[in-house]
């Protein structure tokens, strides 16, 4: 197991580090409520990812392969929020300008999200399958992949957040961070179409 370990690190970082629908939507997040704000939204990715692999590392694996119509319908959904997201994204306006729509997610929102998130999935599946044998150590491989994406995790999100943070300065005016919104907003339909691809 001490092998894996680096590789696994090395996947990890690089998998939760890329561009990818998270990391976008915490940079616009960090962009326009600022880090704190932001700080449940992060968490709810970290802890909510963090679960979804375990899960599917100790059975919902096997649910997939006995009905994958099941991964089917939730890609679909998956895509479709993530749409929504997108626009929501585009359209954000200031806190202090902003209705119901302008608050950050919620811890319990952002957790949720994992389930739908095609790119969460890729990633969960692909270092279960990668770095676990399935025989007798597997509980401990299960455990380490899972502890592994938990430590990356946070400071993948926190960076990204720490990014729009730092962007917001420049996007004083209500052009640039409209501007800034699209485009993040853009990134992530690309994102979804990276998947399909």
């Amino acid at each position: 197991m001490p092998d894996v370990f680096i590789p696994l690190l090395w996947f990890a970082a690089a998998a939760s580090f890329t561009p990818g629908p998270n990391n976008i939507m915490v940079a616009a997040s960090g962009a326009n409520y600022g880090y704190r704000r932001t700080l449940p939204h992060m968490l709810g990715i970290v802890l909510g990812f963090t679960f979804m692999i375990a899960a599917v590392g100790f059975g919902l694996g096997e649910m997939f392969k006995t009905v994958p119509q099941l991964h089917t319908v939730l890609k679909a959904l998956g895509t479709a929020y993530m749409i929504y997201l997108a626009w929501r994204i585009a359209n954000a306006a200031r806190p202090k300008q902003a209705g119901a729509q302008g608050r950050p997610f919620t811890f319990f929102q952002a957790a949720l999200f994992q389930w739908v998130n095609p790119k969460a999935w890729m990633m969960g599946v692909s270092a279960l399958t990668a770095f676990t044998t399935g025989g007798a150590n597997y509980l401990s491989e299960t455990l380490l992949v899972t502890a592994t994406f938990f430590c990356v995790s946070m400071p993948s999100v926190s960076i990204w957040c720490l990014f729009g943070t730092g962007i917001s300065r420049f996007l004083k005016s209500e052009r640039a961070l409209a501007v800034f919104n699209w485009a993040m907003a853009g990134l992530i339909i690309i994102s979804i179409g990276l998947l399909y691809s």
